[in-house]
């Protein structure tokens, strides 16, 4: 019995990363506002729900499948890299899950990307000076990505654990009834 349950929430897992994977890979290919996309959802959930190989897995398997149809570029070591370092963060951060670990791992998220991708930007653009007044235009000028990021990870962050919770309390009222009908 223990060896059945033990496979059934591995099949669990796995039909959770193939949904996260096709799910990050589609709403970036399809056309969206400019960073509007569930990537680091995907890294905060994954981190805090999955095993963590799978939590590292499905963000990072969404940008590869997406940056095949969309083009990579040279800062992919640095998105690719936040994104993995969002799922293990998750994963110890919400080790105790509330609302307001949720809510401030998600902001951090957002701040943390961007962060570090925009000052990699700055580094290997030339679009900037490489002097402290350059770094601030560059952060400056993405201001309006970063509005777009901050929304979409709360968004989608909400609306995948909201689905899950949802998923898994129906699943419960589920099997409640079918014992219930058995006895």
């Amino acid at each position: 019995m223990e060896t059945s349950v033990i496979m059934t929430e591995k099949r669990l897992n796995i039909a959770i990363v193939v949904a996260l994977i096709a799910l990050g890979a589609l709403l970036r290919v399809l056309p969206h506002p400019a960073n509007f996309a569930p990537v680091a959802a995907i890294a905060i959930f994954g981190g805090a729900m999955l095993p963590r190989r799978y939590g590292i897995l499905a963000p990072l398997a969404a940008m590869v499948v997406s940056d095949v149809v969309i083009g990579f570029h040279n800062l992919i070591p640095v998105t690719w890299g936040s994104y993995v370092l969002i799922a293990l963060v998750s994963g110890i951060w919400m080790k105790k899950r509330t609302l307001t670990r949720g809510i401030t791992l998600t902001l951090s998220a957002s701040i943390f990307f961007y962060v570090v991708t925009n000052f990699a930007v700055w580094v290997t653009s030339g679009m900037y000076a490489h002097t402290l007044s350059g770094l601030m235009s560059c952060y400056i000028m993405a201001l309006p990505f970063f509005r777009n990021t901050l929304l979409s990870d709360m968004l989608f962050t909400a609306s995948l654990f909201g689905l899950y919770w949802v998923a898994n309390y129906m699943g419960q009222r589920a099997m409640n009834s079918y014992s219930s009908s058995k006895n």
